[in-house]
């Protein structure tokens, strides 16, 4: 699933080349995401005045309502000729001339909403925690929010209404490089120990988005694949294998319907 480094990565991607520009054709092949795709005719001649992001929603602002994008559990954009054969997954796309922006979505569990208010007054967006990269994001905050809580660090981290974008990956890293084991109740973690648990989370997805960053091109090329998180794994994925900081063994568990690794030596 693209989380957020992905979705940003995306939207640092297609930003260049789509804002300012004016839509002259939108075509919808498959109505039927996870919700039914609205009509969207208005936005020809319309020019996108900015794309940014919240959590893992793609914004494309209008004069008059802004375009909500999510990408689902496989979705990805690429930007193309028009002339370029589309895909039976292709399922949406903004044309721009001669080119066009394209929405590939496999499972089908993407998103194209329209907004004609603020977009952080949509009811998808309005209860969403702070950014996990902004100045809201701090040991004092995440203190509080876990003294209310008996629940496993690792599924705090991925509560929406708590902190956005801490996807799996991401969660389970940064819970290694702290030393804390995931599934340890988060209303017993110290003050100290949520403070270095909050610059690791920092840390982490600034190092995923920076790498993602490094492959933008991919946007205009025919398989529309931003740079994923591809530095080495600590504990993610490897349980069984030998941890290369203690020789350990890493092991996982559920957490929240998710898998959760960790090595027993380094995490407590």
């Amino acid at each position: 699933m693209p989380e957020l480094p992905e979705v940003e990565t995306t939207c640092r991607g297609i930003a260049p080349l789509i804002q300012g520009k004016t839509i002259s054709a939108v075509i919808v092949r498959q109505p039927r995401l996870r919700w039914e795709i609205p009509p969207l005719d208005h936005l020809v001649g319309e020019h996108i005045r900015e794309v940014s992001r919240r959590a893992k929603y793609l914004l494309l602002s209008f004069d008059r309502g802004t375009l909500i994008i999510h990408l689902g559990m496989s979705g990805s954009l690429r930007f193309l000729p028009v002339s370029a054969p589309p895909d039976k997954h292709d399922h949406f796309e903004m044309q721009f001339g001669q080119h066009a922006l394209r929405l590939r979505d496999p499972r089908r569990f993407g998103a194209v909403l329209w907004s004609q208010g603020s977009p952080m007054e949509h009811e998808l967006i309005r209860s969403l925690g702070p950014e996990p990269l902004s100045e809201a994001f701090h040991v004092d905050y995440l203190y509080q929010q876990a003294r209310r809580r008996r629940i496993p660090i690792k599924q705090l981290l991925m509560t929406g209404s708590v902190v956005v974008g801490v996807g799996n990956i991401y969660a389970t890293e940064s819970l290694f490089l702290a030393g804390i084991r995931p599934g340890r109740a988060c209303n017993r973690i110290s003050r100290n120990r949520l403070e270095t648990l909050v610059e690791q989370v920092k840390k982490v997805l600034a190092r995923a988005i920076a790498q993602g960053g490094t492959t933008l091109r991919d946007f205009q090329h025919e398989d529309g694949r931003p740079g994923y998180f591809q530095q080495e794994l600590h504990v993610y994925g490897r349980e069984g294998e030998a941890c290369t900081t203690c020789g350990s063994t890493i092991k996982s568990k559920q957490i929240g319907q998710r898998t959760s690794a960790w090595c027993p030596g380094c995490q407590r």
